[in-house]
C-alpha cells in the first residue's frame, strides 16, 4: 500500500482536502468537496450481476478489477463502493473488499471497523431510540401513541433473538413496557438518509423528518418532535465524510455507507459517487445482490433523487453461477455442463432485458473460475449477443486490472458513444400500489401482487399523508425473482406477497417487505466467526 495522500494525489487531491485515519485510510473534506461543484462530471458505469447463489458471481470483486483495468487502459478512473457489515462478514457472507488481486485495502479494516461510520450510524439510530422511550416516560407532552411507535433498535450483527423483543421490563422506574424489535444497522433509515444526504444540512432536515410513530389519533411524530435531529446530526458528522482507500494496484477508492439491496436500497452514498463524478472521468459503483433488486433500486431511488445519469451497465456472471440456474448441486459445479449454463442463462438474459428497461447498455462480464471450459464460457458470450449486447471473459481474480482490459475498452466506448437514455421504471405520480406491482410484473415477472386488508389499508394512509410521490424500495430475497429463494432461474407468473409497508419520510421511500424476508438476518448453522481469528504473528486470518 502506499500512503493515501500519495493515492489522493493520482486524482489531484491535495494533502489539506484529505483527513487521514492512519496513513493508509482518510475521509475527504467537506471544503473540497463544496469546491467541485464548479467542475464538470464524468462517466458513470454501475456493476450489477445475477440472481446471486452459493457459488459466487464476484460482483465487488469486479467492480474493483474493472476500475484497475480503465486504469491500466490510461483512464483516469476510481470506484465508489458500500462499506461492508460486521454481521456478513462473521455471519455467512464474508468480507466485502473484493478477492485476489482486485481487491481494494487494507482489507480487515474495510472489513472490520474501519473509519467508524457504522457504529455512528448504530448511535445516531438507538440515541433516537432512547430519546423516544425517554420522552414517553417523562410525561409525553407530544402525545405519542407507545402502541405505535414505529421506530425499533438496530446492532451491526446478524442476531435473530433480538427481532422481537419487549422492553422496559423492571418496574415503574425503568418505563412503560412496549413491544419493540431490532433490525440490522443497514437496514436502519439513518443509513438510508445517510447515503441520500447531499451535505449536513440536508442530513439534520431528513433527520427531523423520520416519522417515529403516531398520536392516538393517528396524526405523525416526528424525530424533531422529541429533539433528536440535532444531537444525532452531530453524531454523524464525520461519517458523512467519504472515506478514501486504494485497490491492490495503488488506484484510489471510496467507500462509504452500505445499505442492504434485500432489505434496503443497497447503494453507496450519493455524496461519494457525486464527488467521484467531480474528480474522475470514468466511476465504477456496485449496487448490492442481482439487478432485480440493486440495480432496480440504484436506477428508481439513487438515480431518481440525486439526479444521477448512468451511461453503461456491467452485469456479472460466472459459469458456475449459470449452472446452478440450470440445475446443477454445489457439488458438481466442477464438472463441465453446457446444457446447465445454456438453461441458467435464462436468468442472465432477463437481467440483461430488465436494466435496458432503464435505458441503461449493458454489457457481460464472466468472472473466470480456474474450473470454467471454453464451451461453457462460449454458451455465455452466444446468451449475451442473442441480446443485443457482448460478454467478456474476465480474469481479474487471478491478473488484475490487467484481465479486464478487454473489458475496460468495451465499458468506454459504451460510455462515451452517448447510447445511455436513462429513466425510471415508473414515474413520481404513479400510486403507491401500482409503483409495487409495476416493479414485480417488469423486473420480477409476476403475475401480480397480494396484500392483505391492512398492508390495503396502508397504502390508502401514506397516499393521504402525501408520500404518494416517493419511490418505493422493495424488501425481497436475493436469491430468486421470486419471494421463494429455491426458485432459482426465471420464474414468472408468480405472485408477489406484500407483508407490511414501512414509511422512511427522512430517506423519502417507502420500504416494501415481501415473502418471509428478515430485516434481522441471523446467523448459520456454521459462522464463518467460528474460523476467524489472531494467528501466532498476530495476523487476522478467516476473514475473507
Amino acid at each position: 500500500m502506499k500512503p493515501i495522500t500519495e493515492v489522493a494525489a493520482k486524482l489531484g487531491i491535495p494533502a489539506d482536502a484529505i483527513i487521514p485515519y492512519g496513513s493508509t485510510k482518510a475521509k475527504l473534506s467537506f471544503d473540497f468537496i463544496n469546491a467541485l461543484n464548479t467542475r464538470p462530471d464524468g462517466k458513470l458505469i454501475l456493476v450489477t450481476a445475477i440472481s446471486p447463489t452459493p457459488a459466487g458471481e464476484g460482483k465487488t470483486t469486479t467492480t474493483v478489477g474493472l476500475s484497475d483495468g480503465l486504469n491500466r487502459i490510461g483512464k483516469k478512473a476510481m470506484c465508489a463502493l458500500r462499506e461492508p457489515s460486521l454481521g456478513p462478514c462473521f455471519g455467512v457472507k464474508g468480507g466485502a473488499a473484493g478477492g485476489g488481486y482486485a481487491q481494494v485495502v487494507p482489507m480487515e479494516d474495510i472489513n472490520l471497523h474501519f473509519t467508524g461510520d457504522f457504529h455512528a450510524i448504530t448511535s445516531a439510530h438507538n440515541l433516537l431510540s432512547a430519546l423516544i422511550d425517554n420522552h414517553i416516560y417523562w410525561g409525553n407532552a407530544v402525545g405519542l401513541d407507545s402502541r405505535r411507535v414505529e421506530w425499533r433498535r438496530v446492532l451491526d450483527m446478524n442476531d435473530r433473538a433480538l427481532r422481537s423483543i419487549v422492553n422496559s421490563l423492571g418496574g415503574v422506574s425503568n418505563g412503560f413496557p412496549r413491544e419493540d424489535g431490532f433490525d440490522i444497522t443497514v437496514a436502519s433509515e439513518v443509513m438510508a438518509i445517510l447515503c441520500l444526504a447531499s451535505d449536513l444540512k440536508d442530513l439534520e432536515t431528513r433527520l427531523g423528518n423520520i416519522i417515529i410513530g403516531y398520536t392516538r389519533d393517528k396524526k405523525p411524530v416526528r424525530a424533531r418532535d422529541v429533539k433528536g435531529d440535532g444531537a444525532m446530526t452531530v453524531l454523524l458528522k464525520d461519517a458523512l465524510m467519504p472515506n478514501m482507500v486504494q485497490t491492490l494496484e495503488n488506484n484510489p477508492v471510496f467507500i462509504h455507507g452500505g445499505p442492504f439491496a434485500n432489505i434496503a436500497h443497497g447503494c453507496n452514498s450519493v455524496l461519494a459517487t457525486k464527488s467521484a463524478l467531480k474528480i474522475a472521468d470514468y466511476v465504477v459503483t456496485e449496487a448490492g445482490f442481482g439487478a432485480d433488486l440493486g440495480a432496480e433500486k440504484f436506477f428508481d431511488i439513487k438515480c431518481r433523487k440525486a439526479g444521477l445519469n448512468p451511461s453503461a451497465a456491467v452485469i456479472v456472471a460466472t459459469v458456475r453461477a449459470l449452472k446452478m440456474h440450470g440445475g446443477v448441486a454445489k457439488d458438481d459445479l466442477k464438472n463441465e455442463n453446457v446444457a446447465a449454463v445454456a438453461k441458467g442463462c435464462e436468468n442472465l438474459k432477463r437481467h440483461i432485458e430488465n436494466v435496458g428497461k432503464f435505458g441503461v447498455p449493458a454489457v457481460v462480464a464472466v468472472n473466470r473460475f480456474i474450473t470454467d471450459t471454453d464451451a461453457e464460457i462460449q454458451e455465455v458470450m452466444k446468451a449475451a449477443e442473442s441480446m443485443g449486447t457482448r460478454a467478456f471473459m474476465c480474469t481479474h481474480w487471478a491478473d488484475g486490472g490487467k484481465g479486464t482490459e478487454a473489458l475496460a475498452r468495451h465499458v468506454v466506448e459504451i460510455a462515451d458513444s452517448g447510447k445511455a437514455q436513462f429513466k425510471p421504471l415508473y414515474p413520481d405520480d404513479m400510486p403507491l400500489r401500482e409503483k409495487v406491482k409495476t416493479i414485480a410484473t417488469e423486473i420480477y415477472r409476476a403475475a401480480d401482487i397480494s396484500c392483505d386488508s391492512s398492508v390495503e389499508t396502508r397504502f390508502k394512509e401514506l397516499e393521504a399523508m402525501g408520500f404518494g410521490h416517493l419511490p418505493v424500495c422493495m424488501a425481497k430475497t436475493q436469491y430468486s425473482f421470486s419471494t421463494d429463494p429455491t426458485k432459482r432461474g426465471a420464474p414468472s407468473g408468480h405472485i408477489v406477497p406484500v407483508r407490511e409497508l414501512r414509511l422512511s419520510a427522512g430517506a423519502e421511500f417507502v420500504v416494501v417487505i415481501t415473502g418471509e424476508i428478515m430485516t434481522m438476518p441471523g446467523l448459520p448453522k456454521v459462522p464463518s466467526a467460528d474460523s476467524i481469528r489472531l494467528n501466532a504473528q498476530g495476523q487476522i486470518e478467516g476473514l475473507f
